[in-house]
């Protein structure tokens, strides 16, 4: 929950360097702000970086990314977006719901996001978290899924393999329990070590259990 009422997204992207987050933290606290929850990540040399950040008082969007954009002015530019929070409901009988990660790595090609995504989301599959890196000629791709509780996880896994097989790629599809135990890592953030497991097993053959 939201320390304030006045809740607002606020999305940063930069070339990466040191100090980026505490210069938005710093801009959000000198509006009286709160940080109720943040996530980022660098990618090719650009950091992002999303928060939900609460305040006492009601703010203009443009004023608090404004506010924001300052605060990287002596290092570099901030590309800055912020939107109103939508209003959160307690869903109604909300469906069922169990964690997988699935695991997908082989020769890279045009298509691969796309094509397991579209799967994903035909089953009504939301996918939480997604990595994705090129490392050579190879492609590596990890989600982290919610998959309502009906489906059969053996059909899930048997359609998953069988588009793997006509791109060319390994693919896995594991309760999250599972996945950590066996790759020894957090899930939240997964991406290095989960990817550098994904090429070891490619190494050895396998995936693990």
């Amino acid at each position: 929950m939201p320390r304030f009422e006045n809740v607002y997204v606020l999305d940063v992207m930069s070339d990466d360097h040191p100090g980026i987050v505490a210069a938005v933290s710093n801009a959000v606290e000198s509006l009286g702000g709160n940080i109720d929850s943040c996530s980022q990540t660098v990618l090719g040399g650009y950091f992002t970086l999303i928060m939900i950040v609460s305040l006492p008082q009601p703010i203009e969007a443009a004023r608090l990314a404004e506010q924001v954009q300052e605060a990287g002015a002596d290092q570099s530019e901030f590309k800055v977006l912020v939107l109103p929070a939508l209003a959160v409901q307690a869903p109604a009988a909300a469906m069922p719901i169990d964690r997988f990660v699935i695991t997908a790595f082989g020769h890279d090609q045009p298509g691969i996001v796309r094509r397991f995504s579209q799967y994903l989301a035909g089953k009504d599959i939301n996918i939480t978290d997604l990595y994705g890196d090129r490392r050579g000629e190879d492609f590596v791709l990890i989600g982290q899924l919610e998959v309502p509780a009906h489906w059969d996880i053996r059909m899930l896994q048997a359609d998953l393999e069988q588009m793997g097989q006509e791109l060319g790629f390994t693919v896995k599809l594991q309760h999250e329990n599972i996945f950590v135990a066996t790759n020894q890592l957090r899930l939240t953030p997964f991406p290095a070590a989960a990817a550098t497991t994904a090429q070891g097993a490619r190494a050895s053959g396998g995936m693990g259990p």
